[in-house]
């Protein structure tokens, strides 16, 4: 999964990390990237503030870490004061 975040205020994140970070491993997940300032190389469309990318074994893990009833709140939190993209893409050839 990688999510591209705008954020105005990061006064949320602190309490989103202290639940769905260890929800991501609950569900077989890791972090591969957690970072602020992405710097663009290509391309016009805007330069998100933050970027976050993980890997789970299989798109179920990471269907039921994104339908984990311990999960909604945070994610209401993070909704309510991120924009951001999500997308999933599944691993080819590696």
């Amino acid at each position: 999964m990688i999510g591209l975040l705008r954020v105005k205020d990061w006064d949320w994140y602190r309490e989103y990390r202290a639940v769905a970070e260890p929800l991501v491993a609950k569900h077989g997940g890791k972090y591969l990237v957690k970072g602020g300032s992405p710097t663009r190389l290509e391309g016009d469309a805007s330069v998100p503030d933050a970027v976050v990318m993980l890997e789970f074994p299989t798109r179920e893990h990471l269907n039921r870490f994104y339908a984990d009833p311990d999960y909604l709140p945070v994610m209401r939190l993070r909704q309510s004061t991120v924009a951001a993209e999500l997308w999933v893409v599944d691993s080819v050839g590696m």
